[in-house]
């Protein structure tokens, strides 16, 4: 309670256009000569170092935090360059590599990585393309105005799903629950997620939706279907890194491919 005192605003809704901060992108990382600007990443260790064994890459940046480096491959897949890295866990971080990554050269970067399931239809391991995500984290509203929602993937989703169905791969299309407090996912937030059309919960998407937009870059994200949320007892089914190692790797290969496509796509 403000014990009589109107309060004028939220902390969240102090959202500042100014696109000059007091330390920027380009105070902390230079252009990097070379640099594909189509780049694919993932949040697995697993997968990303399986990634890695199937393709020629090579090293050709890095960025530093207290944690340690992380290290950004070029490989050539079906004669197209690509970019390859594996994002921190978690808003912050994956927006700050981001940042980073579009700041070294890249264009247009693709990001998948398990969800949880609101809907236990939705089959595991099978593809999620969220079209919108709900805001339950702090970093997106340094880069976008105050609001519940942001619009996700409206540039490549029709290029994304036509190359689903020319694999015949099952796919889901719908809102994703953007949490980054995986430990407060209570029965009535999942509920009233769900009421408000959600299909599942991640922790990074519409941060890192907001930040490209404010930075005018493209970027794709999409996900696999893991743990179901949807259940008397939540059931961690393909959750763990080395669960279906051989379906991540098909899903791997669907991120290189859509790389490709959308390389194809002029820069804007």
């Amino acid at each position: 309670m403000f014990q009589g005192k109107e309060r004028k605003f939220m902390i969240l809704e102090e959202f500042d256009q100014n696109r000059k901060a007091v330390v920027n992108p380009e105070d902390t990382t230079k252009p990097v000569a070379g640099m594909p600007q189509v780049a694919a990443a993932c949040y697995s260790a697993v997968t990303f170092e399986r990634m890695l064994g199937e393709l020629d890459a090579e090293v050709i940046a890095s960025t530093s935090t207290a944690n340690g480096t992380a290290l950004i491959y070029r490989a050539v897949y079906k004669e197209t360059e690509i970019g390859l890295f594996m994002l921190p866990v978690g808003a912050p971080a994956s927006v700050s590599m981001l940042e980073e990554v579009y700041r070294m050269g890249a264009e247009k970067i693709i990001v998948f990585g398990t969800c949880g399931v609101l809907d236990q239809s939705i089959e595991d391991c099978s593809i999620i393309l969220p079209d919108s995500a709900v805001r339950d984290e702090g970093t997106s509203y340094h880069y976008a105005p105050a609001a519940d929602e942001i619009k996700v993937n409206e540039k490549y989703r029709d290029i994304f799903t036509e190359m689903l169905e020319e694999f015949q791969v099952k796919y889901t299309v719908g809102k994703t629950w953007t949490m980054d407090a995986i430990y407060r996912e209570t029965p009535e937030k999942v509920r009233r997620r769900k009421q408000q059309g959600c299909v599942c919960v991640d922790m990074e998407c519409s941060a890192n939706a907001a930040a490209a937009r404010f930075r005018d870059k493209d970027l794709v994200q999409f996900f696999y279907a893991a743990d179901n949320l949807d259940a008397e007892k939540w059931e961690p089914r393909s959750l763990s890194n080395d669960s279906k190692l051989e379906e991540k790797d098909r899903i791997a290969a669907i991120a290189l491919e859509l790389a490709v496509r959308i390389s194809n796509v002029g820069i804007k």
